[in-house]
């Protein structure tokens, strides 16, 4: 389910399309199991406990969708499948890999048109390393409404407070375009836009609930789960040499004072100014939506759409943090108890 409360009515079919990288069905394959050297495709043909791998040197496809009525299309220009084809999400598997982290993956099959481009393909909702043994330790069925282009939103929950260039706070929802918010590097900033979307609240829409205190928050901080925190580092560590980092929320989830929420809706909002920026959500510094191809790319089609006419070149620079995974995060011996020493 997706609800939209946008400042226009959008012309969504003269937007560029939604991208995604995809990998063929055959590049990610049984290496020890049932599926002995099958690739990942239908629900029906997966088996839990098998190991999987992600082929040396496979090469993502670029994938660009359209909306065409209730279903998603291959749109004009995508490097794969036919304009016009539809796609459909067959199927959701949750994968173990070595080090305990989860991976979420969707199989998609692409409607064949004279025998051009159709067949199943992975598409990987975090990224993956080649030559890395995956456990399949879920398969599932995607939403009845669930749809590619609803995942991966980079956005702060409804109720999260967020701090004004003069030290107040206020509501994400209360916010307008033109308030000036507190940035960490520059100052007050003038809000440029704000995009809501409402989403089931599973799988890879439910949000990551950091609990009062664990980061120095001063109230439960919610966000998606791909949104980053901004992490200072005193003592630089060998595993990440830099001291400002940025921590995808995913990665702090301990289920106990960080946990995924699955249950019900979540209201998400998105926020953009003239710059990448780190701004103060319950205290505590995180990014605002970074407007480029990759992470646009990423967010439900009606904030795209918004997102991609507003800032055509797309062109924003990330914030000079370096982004830590779960690796980092353990060598560095940072868990999510560590707490933020830069409030303000």
């Amino acid at each position: 389910m997706v609800d939209r409360d946008l400042n226009t009515d959008l012309a969504s079919s003269n937007l560029p399309g939604q991208l995604c990288q995809v990998f063929a069905s055959d590049d990610f394959f049984v290496t020890i199991g049932v599926n002995l050297n099958e690739g990942l495709s239908s629900l029906d043909e997966a088996c839990l406990g098998d190991i999987y791998e992600l082929v040396q040197d496979a090469a993502p496809h670029k994938l660009l969708l359209a909306r065409g009525g209730d279903s998603q299309i291959i749109a004009q220009g995508s490097s794969l499948g036919t304009a016009g084809a539809k796609v459909t999400i067959e199927a959701r598997f949750t994968m173990l890999a070595p080090g305990g982290d989860k991976v979420e993956l969707l199989a998609l099959h692409i409607a064949a048109d004279a025998g051009d481009g159709g067949g199943y393909f992975v598409l990987p909702l975090s990224p993956m390393g080649e030559q890395i043994e995956y456990t399949l330790i879920q398969a599932e069925e995607p939403q009845p409404d669930e749809r590619l282009s609803d995942l991966l939103c980079i956005s702060f929950a409804r109720g999260t407070m967020i701090t004004l260039g003069d030290g107040s706070q206020k509501p994400i929802e209360r916010l307008a375009v033109g308030d000036r918010v507190l940035t960490r590097d520059h100052g007050p900033q003038a809000l440029l836009w704000i995009g809501q979307v409402t989403l089931r609240a599973v799988g890879a829409y439910a949000p990551v609930v950091i609990s009062s205190g664990v980061l120095g928050n001063n109230g439960d901080l919610v966000v998606s789960q791909h949104h980053r925190m901004f992490l200072y580092q005193r003592n630089r560590s060998k595993a990440v040499p830099k001291s400002e980092i940025l921590v995808q929320a995913k990665h702090l989830v301990n289920g106990d004072t960080v946990i995924l929420r699955e249950i019900g809706f979540v209201d998400y909002y998105s926020l953009v100014f003239d710059a990448h920026e780190i701004i103060y959500a319950e205290g505590i510094p995180a990014e605002s939506l970074m407007v480029s191809e990759a992470t646009v790319s990423r967010l439900p089609p009606e904030l795209a759409a918004e997102v991609k006419q507003r800032f055509p070149k797309l062109s924003q620079m990330q914030h000079f943090g370096v982004e830590a995974g779960p690796q980092e995060l353990a060598a560095m011996g940072l868990t999510s108890a560590h707490r933020s020493k830069d409030k303000r």
